[in-house]
């Protein structure tokens, strides 16, 4: 399986200096990187940022999630089929949510070929400590990046005083509990940290990993058909913390598995003409718990 991580945080907040020193640690490690680089304008501005040798992929004005999703999956099978490296990092645009990021990644054509170890978001310190100056959305996008955040990084530390610096840790660690908060300059991470995380656990563990996988994904393979009606049901019981399913559901009555999405607690099913692999991708707050008609 390849690694996956996800960087996010506002423009100007540091994600292309982490980037480009977490793309020198692989290589050190002797890991091949691959990256795919969203940018909202028609101009990759950060792609500098890559070596030549590094595997790219570029996504141009849009937004890797919503409607940018399709080509998020596109760009991820070509990485694929095209090129052989082992870990994916895709910085996202700052205006990304991480759970519709996390979404984009993880298609069920592709699911079991990537572990998503998780969302890295880089936060500007005094940006945060002013944040009450943001307009709602772009303060709401702000805290949301910080809330779903499996690795924190309070960046430009070095600009604040001691005080200062003690209210960002405080506040950011009441916004998000479950995840590590590393204060930093210029965006650097140990690549050891990040190898910690696990968003896509593979196996029981006694030793934790640094998040507690509060934002998680996992998938599942039905063994029995469903009645479609009774999935439903099941579905209007699930908790709001489960924000994202898709796959292919094996139905009663039905020779292929239908496509099934799930988002905001609305349900698409859609047909399928093809014998898709009967796997669902579910992403959300604590999804090992969750006891799924007709898997496994």
């Amino acid at each position: 399986m390849k690694d996956v991580y996800l960087f996010s945080g506002f423009l100007g907040s540091g994600k292309t200096s982490m980037l480009t020193d977490v793309l020198r640690q692989l290589k050190e490690a002797n890991l091949r990187p691959a990256v795919i680089m969203n940018e909202l304008g028609k101009l990759a501005f950060d792609t500098q940022a890559v070596d030549e040798d590094i595997p790219l992929r570029e996504m141009l004005e849009g937004c890797i999630c919503c409607t940018g999703s399709e080509k998020t999956e596109a760009q991820i099978q070509t990485l694929l089929h095209e090129d052989n490296f082992d870990v994916l990092v895709i910085e996202t645009t700052g205006a990304a949510h991480p759970v519709e990021a996390l979404d984009a990644v993880y298609s069920p054509l592709f699911a079991e070929q990537l572990r998503v170890k998780g969302i890295v978001t880089v936060a500007d310190s005094r940006l945060f400590l002013d944040r009450h100056t943001l307009p709602v959305q772009m303060r709401s996008l702000f805290l949301e990046q910080i809330r779903h955040a499996h690795l924190l990084l309070a960046n430009k530390m070095d600009l604040l005083t001691e005080q200062e610096q003690a209210t960002v840790v405080t506040e950011m660690q009441g916004i998000n509990q479950h995840a590590f908060i590393l204060q930093t300059t210029n965006g650097k991470v140990p690549l050891a940290l990040l190898q910690k995380l696990e968003a896509t656990p593979t196996a029981p563990h006694e030793a934790a990993p640094i998040s507690k996988l509060h934002l998680s994904t996992r998938v599942v393979t039905f063994t029995t058909p469903v009645s479609q009606a009774a999935f439903e049901d099941w579905v209007r019981q699930l908790p709001a913390t489960i924000y994202r399913m898709k796959g292919y559901v094996l139905v009663e009555g039905n020779a292929k598995p239908m496509l099934f999405q799930y988002a905001y607690g609305m349900v698409q099913w859609l047909p399928e003409y093809i014998k898709m692999k009967p796997q669902l991708v579910i992403i959300g707050e604590d999804v090992q718990a969750l006891e799924v008609p007709g898997c496994c």
